[in-house]
C-alpha cells in the first residue's frame, strides 16, 4: 500500500514527526502513551508491511517487556509493597507501573523513528534546513544515505571474497581476521574512491559557488495547507490540555492522576486524531480510490 502522507510537503511531515516525538516523550499519562504506541505501531505496519509487523513483534515487543520487568528490580520506590525478593528488597506497584510508562515511551519513540526514517528522505530534509544550515544538512543527508549504501557494499565484497575461499566464515580463527582484514582494506579504498568521485561531483555542479540556486519539486498547495491547519489545531489543544495538567501522572511516592473529565476526554480525542493522521489520510485515500474503481 502507497503511503499518501508522505507525498505531502516535507515541512508537513517534518513537523508532524517533531510534534508526536516530543509529546511522545514528554507524555507519561497511560492513556496518551496507549494513543501514541497503537497510532505508531499502525503506521509503521502500514508503511512497512510484514517487515513492520516483524519488526514490531520480533524487536519492540520483548524490548517493551524486558525494560518493563527491570525497572522493579532495581527501583524501589513506592508506598505500595507487593512483595519482597529474596534479597530483602521490596517490588512496588509504583515501580512497575512506572517501567511500564517508561518502556512504553521508549518502545513509542523508536517505531516513530523507525517510520520518519522512511518518510523524511534526505532531499526532504535538505530542502527544510538547506537554506539555514546547508553544509549541515548536506553532511547528515550524506551519512544517511551513505550508512545502508556501505552496509550494502560490504555484503557485496563479502560474497565476492566467499567465492574464493576468504571470507571471515571461512578457515581458522588466524584466516578469518586475515580475510577480514582484506574486506575492511577493500571496503576502506572503495569508500575513499567514492568519497573522491562525489567531491569532483559536487565541484562541477557548482556546489557551494555564490548565487546558485537549487531546483525542488516540492510545492506547499491547497491539500498541504488544509492538512497544516488541521495539525495546528490539534497541537494547539493538546497543549492546552498539557498546561492544564491533562497529560500528567505521578508515579511516586503513590499513583495519582488527574480526573476524567469531559475537557480531558476531547483532549484524548485530539491527541488521537494527531498521531493517527498519517492512518486517517491512507484510509480516506484508499476509500477514494476504490470509489474510483468501483465506478470504473
Amino acid at each position: 500500500m502507497k503511503d499518501s502522507f508522505s507525498t505531502f510537503h516535507p515541512f508537513v511531515n517534518f513537523l508532524y514527526f517533531v510534534v508526536v516525538l516530543l509529546f511522545s516523550m514528554v507524555f507519561m499519562h497511560p492513556i496518551f502513551q496507549v494513543i501514541a504506541l497503537i497510532s505508531a505501531v499502525a503506521y509503521s505496519i502500514m508503511l512497512k508491511g510484514k517487515k513492520g509487523i516483524r519488526f514490531n513483534l520480533l524487536y519492540m515487543i520483548p524490548f517493551l517487556l524486558f525494560m518493563a520487568v527491570m525497572n522493579p528490580v532495581f527501583n524501589h520506590q513506592g508506598v505500595t509493597i507487593l512483595f519482597y525478593l529474596n534479597n530483602g528488597n521490596p517490588i512496588t506497584k509504583e515501580s512497575i507501573l512506572y517501567g511500564v510508562a517508561a518502556a512504553c515511551m521508549f518502545v513509542t519513540v523508536i517505531i516513530w523513528f523507525s517510520c520518519y526514517n522512511v518518510v523524511m528522505t534526505s532531499d526532504k530534509f535538505i530542502y527544510i534546513f538547506g537554506k539555514i544550515l546547508p553544509a549541515l544538512s548536506l553532511i547528515f543527508s550524506m551519512v544517511l544515505r551513505f550508512v545502508p549504501r556501505y552496509l550494502a557494499q560490504i555484503k557485496v565484497i563479502s560474497n565476492a571474497q566467499k567465492c574464493i575461499g576468504r571470507d571471515v566464515s571461512q578457515g581458522n580463527l588466524l584466516a578469518r581476521a586475515r580475510n577480514g582484514i582484506t574486506i575492511l582494506s577493500i571496503m576502506t579504498t572503495w569508500a575513499l574512491e567514492n568519497a573522491i568521485e562525489t567531491a569532483d561531483s559536487m565541484r562541477s555542479r557548482g556546489y557551494g559557488l555564490p548565487g546558485r540556486t537549487s531546483f525542488s519539486i516540492f510545492r506547499l498547495d491547497a491539500r498541504d495547507k488544509v492538512a497544516l491547519l488541521i495539525m495546528t489545531g490539534l497541537i494547539a489543544l493538546v497543549a492546552v490540555g498539557a498546561v492544564m495538567g491533562e497529560n500528567t501522572m505521578r508515579f511516586y511516592p503513590s499513583i495519582k492522576a488527574s480526573a476524567i473529565t469531559p475537557f480531558s476526554i476531547l483532549i484524548y480525542i485530539a491527541y488521537f486524531a494527531l498521531c493517527m493522521i498519517p492512518v486517517l489520510i491512507n484510509m480516506v485515500e484508499a476509500m477514494k480510490w476504490k470509489s474510483i474503481e468501483s465506478k470504473n
